[in-house]
């Protein structure tokens, strides 16, 4: 489901898509502070932890970062970003839980929880891969910090919990894309929503090059590509970043958008 119209009396409808819902009218995020500040909203704080995660992935990509502080320190900038990572994919899933769709309104006696089992809700199927491929990334970006691992233990311990994480990146980003469109593609330059997920969708896709890219050659000992994986993580935390900045202004823009 991705949109549900409700009835409450004979000439009056309400329309909501689940993003709309989940993001203005649920009772985690409804009247909760103002569009830059507003610790009270989980929006807020979800926008928040992906923008400084995505900060911390775009400086540790920039080759000059590893220059002046050292690769055990650039690599210990990446596993930060990805505990941010993991608290926004958390507080996503939390988000998810917590949204009423028997009526447009918020419930606000409803318990708060921190978990739910709805798999026939788009966006809980998209929280929750992407909360798994945050902590993919956690396993990846902390067995980096190791300078010991020899060419095959790169691969198996670093590059396929990276791998995995860029893919789960991908389907959870395709997946909100499609809550927002109602269907496989859509153009709405005007929606606000329609640009925050097309960057993540970009930046996933950004993330899945880099990953690719960072296969270490047995024979060389070096990834495949060291300048496409920097670009490639660099851009993705970009994109990342610009969306997450974006979650603060949709959360109290008018439904009509």
């Amino acid at each position: 489901m991705t949109s549900e119209i409700f009835e409450e009396s004979d000439r009056f409808r309400v329309a909501l898509t689940s993003r709309a819902h989940r993001k203005r009218r649920s009772r985690l995020n409804a009247d909760r502070g103002s569009t830059w500040w507003a610790p009270r909203a989980i929006g807020w704080w979800i926008g928040i932890l992906f923008a400084v995660g995505a900060t911390c992935f775009a400086v540790g990509a920039v080759p000059g970062y590893l220059s002046a502080v050292g690769g055990e320190a650039d690599a210990l900038t990446f596993f930060v970003g990805s505990l941010w990572f993991t608290s926004a994919a958390f507080l996503q899933v939390v988000e998810v839980a917590n949204v009423d769709y028997a009526q447009p309104e918020p419930d606000v006696s409803q318990k708060l929880r921190l978990v739910a089992w709805e798999p026939r809700r788009i966006d809980w199927w998209s929280t929750l891969v992407q909360f798994a491929g945050t902590v993919f990334f956690n396993a990846t970006t902390l067995r980096a910090l190791s300078v010991t691992l020899s060419v095959s233990q790169l691969n198996r311990l670093v590059w396929t919990p990276d791998a995995l994480g860029s893919t789960c990146f991908l389907i959870a980003s395709g997946l909100a894309w499609f809550e927002v469109c109602h269907a496989v593609s859509c153009w709405r330059l005007g929606s606000l929503p329609w640009w925050i997920t097309a960057l993540n969708l970009l930046g996933s896709v950004a993330f899945g090059v880099s990953a690719i890219a960072s296969y270490v050659v047995p024979t060389t000992g070096l990834p495949i590509n060291v300048a496409l994986v920097n670009l490639g993580t660099f851009v993705g935390a970009l994109c990342f970043f610009i969306g997450a900045v974006l979650l603060l202004p949709e959360r109290t823009q008018p439904d009509s958008k």
